[in-house]
């Protein structure tokens, strides 16, 4: 079933109104769809290098509009959708450690959850969950969101089609690197 949405959203890349279906699809990954806007993504900015930073914002616009309904989900109707949506993504067993790690991380799990591979519409939904402050959600999910996807942008328009292999199969990991170099840092400042 997944390779099935995948492949549907990657078709998406190359319709006449591509760019309000890439809209659709990171409005409702950072809630409840399983498949990244990357799939659409990479493929569009390939097709049209000079719109590359319309689309890596029209991405990032749409995913933080689409991680309010996450945490609207979380905040409003946790028992009703936000546990169901978390089963279904085989999260649901790790909801008290989830809740345990907001309280002494907050901003800084949306922050990495919106940067790495890990399911963004998981954190969207515990933030409203965990009652996490709403301004500080929003401005977590921009920054995530914005250098995740201007990151891809930025790389794809400078390199082009050879890039796309390395950043299908290595993002994940380079996220992840990003994410632990900037939070060493911050401990190297923190504890010098």
């Amino acid at each position: 079933m997944i390779r099935g949405l995948y492949n549907w959203t990657l078709s998406l890349a190359a319709h006449p109104r591509a760019l309000w279906a890439l809209a659709a699809v990171s409005f409702v990954e950072s809630s409840v769809f399983p498949i990244p806007p990357d799939v659409m993504l990479i493929p569009m900015i390939l097709a049209t290098p000079h719109r590359a930073w319309l689309i890596a914002t029209v991405c990032t616009v749409a995913s933080v509009a689409g991680a309010l309904l996450g945490y609207a989900i979380g905040a409003y109707a946790f028992a009703a959708l936000g546990e169901p949506i978390l089963e279904a993504l085989g999260k649901a067993d790790r909801i008290p450690a989830f809740q345990a790690y907001f309280t002494e991380w907050g901003s800084w799990a949306v922050l990495i959850a919106g940067l790495t591979p890990f399911p963004f519409k998981v954190m969207t939904i515990l933030s409203g969950a965990a009652g996490l402050s709403l301004p500080v959600f929003v401005v977590s999910s921009i920054v995530a969101r914005g250098l995740r996807f201007f990151f891809v942008a930025a790389l794809l328009r400078r390199f082009g089609d050879p890039i796309r292999d390395f950043i299908e199969r290595r993002l994940g990991l380079l996220s992840i690197a990003f994410v632990a170099t900037l939070l060493g840092g911050f401990l190297l400042l923190r504890y010098l």
